[in-house]
């Protein structure tokens, strides 16, 4: 598994209640930070529900909900 370290900086600064898109699935909606512990990112989307991620690969987006 490849390291991004683009995404290793954003998962650090993701904290539970933030709002985040993942822009390899723009289709799963916006999703909320359910944790992040140890880089693995649990995430509730609206259109996909929850899914665990690897923030060490997977670069999310943070969006404002609003």
């Amino acid at each position: 598994m490849e390291r991004n370290t683009h995404a290793a900086d954003i998962t650090a600064i993701l904290e539970p209640g933030m709002y985040v898109q993942h822009p390899a699935a723009p289709d799963w909606g916006v999703g909320q930070v359910q944790s992040n512990i140890g880089g693995k990112v649990t995430v509730n989307f609206e259109h996909e529900g929850k899914v665990v991620l690897d923030g060490r690969v997977v670069g999310l987006v943070i969006v404002d909900p609003s």
